[in-house]
């Protein structure tokens, strides 16, 4: 059973090596992270999957001890997903889940178990919300740390340019999110979501299919902000 989600933003530029001189422009955001890593933790998982954007539709499944890197964005730093014990698969963290192990292992995470599911913006809701549900049932007591970014269209600047519906997508998710509201996070508007470059659609409702079975889990909107034209959200669900 799901029993607390973490629901981040996973651009690179969170992490300091790669925004630099930027870096203090993210620090109100690193900080909702943290605390909503904090309820993580406080919920006493016994299994932790750090959910994120893909490459491809999947869901693709990466184990505890796979490495990811920055060095393609000219930072020569690694991480890994959860201890360096684990079985690592064979291949990389895509960036969202990299930013992931980044954000644990500044927490010093060593409360659960980690694994990572990347899902694609090609993956329907449906399937999405079955693999929310599958992750639900594999133990006892289930957290997510869901990465994800919201429309890169909130300004001129934006990596999207300026769309009139990218802050009013937004503003409904920030509430969705803040609410714990499984419905309007599984009825996000696919098409949309890829209009406006929304990189978490699929990630948050995979959440919503994870939380289908327990409705007493209740939301907080930590942070909420667009500094670059693209929104950014930090939430916590216990």
């Amino acid at each position: 059973m799901l029993v607390a989600a973490a629901v981040c933003p996973c651009p690179p530029l969170l992490v300091p090596e790669v925004a630099a001189g930027a870096a203090p422009e993210l620090d109100a955001a690193r900080a909702a992270c943290g605390d909503a890593l904090g309820v993580l933790a406080a919920a006493r998982p016994d299994l932790l999957v750090v959910v994120g954007p893909g490459d491809d539709a999947g869901p693709e499944v990466y184990l505890e001890g796979t490495p990811g890197s920055f060095r393609g964005f000219g930072v020569g730093l690694d991480v890994r997903l959860g201890s360096d014990r684990g079985t690592p698969s064979g291949r990389e963290l895509p960036y969202g889940l990299a930013v992931g192990a980044w954000l644990l292992g500044r927490a010093g995470w060593a409360d659960a178990p980690v694994e990572g599911l990347a899902v694609g913006e090609d993956l329907a809701a449906e399937r999405c919300a079955e693999a929310g549900e599958a992750l639900a049932g594999r133990a006892e007591r289930v957290a997510l740390l869901v990465m994800g970014d919201a429309s890169a269209c909130r300004s001129l600047k934006a990596p999207g340019y300026l769309d009139e519906r990218a802050a009013p997508f937004d503003a409904e998710l920030a509430r969705a999110l803040g609410a714990a509201d499984t419905g309007a996070l599984r009825a996000l508007d696919t098409g949309l979501a890829r209009e406006l470059q929304v990189s978490g659609r699929a990630p948050w409702q995979v959440l919503a299919g994870a939380a289908a079975g327990n409705a007493d889990l209740r939301g907080a909107l930590l942070h909420e902000d667009a500094p670059y034209g693209v929104g950014y959200l930090v939430a916590s669900w216990s």
